[in-house]
């Protein structure tokens, strides 16, 4: 502590004394400052300082996924909270405060209930925050593999859009190059990956029941997560809240998206399909992932559709359910409410009845 305060008497010494020696260069035409205005500009220039280096530092974290993977869990368990979670009816919005030393950090924290007609929802905590400190963690429930792929691919088409719109040309390659500095820069595979222009880590959710399926659909399942993760530099971690173990390393990897800390919340770099899988970003590759080489978003998926045929079928159902509900927001089950619901069919039925009546007094008038 007294060498801090010797360090800072040196340093106001040394703007003191430029300050005086820029005075004492002033031309005989400039009317020189005095020590007053001097004192007030150097304590201004300390307070500006002071704020820049202490201000609350803002994060953003989205978590979005699976209905019933178990998003609305984790994050009761990252804030400690003791009652029991509410299902998320469509977009939900959260906050933490953290103080380390001077610095006070804020993260913002949004859940999105359901995928079925959220494509606008999607983009709310991106234009609310911007992408300089944003983060998205996609959790897919694994005790459902046949809903996987569908809505994997429906996330991520949703946010690569969202973030085409925010960001421009030059932006976007920032953006890039700060997540190639997030994977190392002289990573043999990064000219073929298609980067998302902020950190995005899969969680597959349920593992406790995913952990009992047939060897080869969790195979296939395990190359699908991380050639995703991969191409978009992101990261795979499963993951269960009955798993003690696993709910801990997702609790830490919020609080790393979040707070910066811990620098590395994965334990161990596992890959095996048997096991759960735990992979931190940059740390792997397409010859790790498998023999078929470099992959892209239509590739990842028509390789499962082959080995797991049944994707396609629910992926196609999903698809016919959403454009038909498309301009009806009342069917989105991402939006029901049991109360208004109730009142809404009360009101469906009184005007299914006013234009029953106004169709027999037509039918009428036009007889007489």
């Amino acid at each position: 502590m007294k060498g801090q305060f010797l360090h800072t008497g040196l340093q106001f010494f040394k703007r003191i004394t430029k300050m005086f020696e820029k005075r004492d260069n002033t031309t005989a035409g400039n009317k020189p400052e005095t020590i007053q205005e001097i004192a007030i500009k150097l304590a201004e220039e300390q307070l500006r300082t002071l704020q820049t280096e202490s201000g609350p530092k803002e994060r953003t974290v989205f978590m979005l996924g699976s209905r019933g993977a178990g998003k609305s869990t984790a994050l009761h368990k990252f804030f400690d909270r003791d009652d029991n979670p509410r299902p998320t009816l469509a977009l939900e919005y959260s906050y933490g405060r953290r103080t380390s030393g001077t610095q006070k950090q804020v993260l913002n924290v949004w859940e999105l209930g359901a995928l079925d007609n959220a494509e606008q929802l999607i983009s709310v905590p991106l234009q609310t925050h911007g992408l300089e400190n944003f983060a998205a963690i996609i959790m897919l429930d694994l005790s459902q593999p046949k809903r996987v792929w569908p809505e994997l691919e429906r996330i991520y088409q949703a946010l690569r859009a969202a973030s085409n719109k925010l960001l421009s040309v030059e932006e976007e390659q920032t953006y890039r190059e700060r997540m190639a500095d997030r994977l190392k820069k002289d990573h043999n595979d990064l000219e073929s990956l298609e980067l998302m222009p902020f950190p995005v880590v899969i969680v597959g959710g349920k593992y406790d029941l995913f952990k009992d399926f047939d060897a080869e659909l969790k195979q296939h399942i395990c190359r699908c997560l991380r050639s995703m993760a991969h191409l978009v530099g992101g990261s795979v971690l499963f993951y269960s809240s009955k798993i003690p173990k696993l709910s801990k390393i997702l609790r830490d990897t919020i609080s790393h998206l979040g707070f910066g800390s811990p620098s590395n919340p994965f334990r161990a770099h596992v890959t095996d399909s048997t096991e759960a899988v735990s992979i931190w970003f940059g740390t792997d590759s397409w010859d790790q992932i498998g023999s078929v080489g470099v992959l892209s978003v239509e590739r990842i998926g028509s390789l499962l559709a082959a080995e797991a045929p049944q994707l396609n079928e629910v992926g196609k159902t999903n698809s016919a359910k959403s454009k038909a509900q498309i301009n009806n927001p009342a069917k989105d089950p991402g939006f029901a409410e049991s109360v208004i619901d109730e009142l809404r069919a009360q009101k469906d039925k009184e005007l299914q009845a006013i234009v029953k009546e106004a169709q027999l007094r037509g039918q009428f008038e036009t007889i007489v």
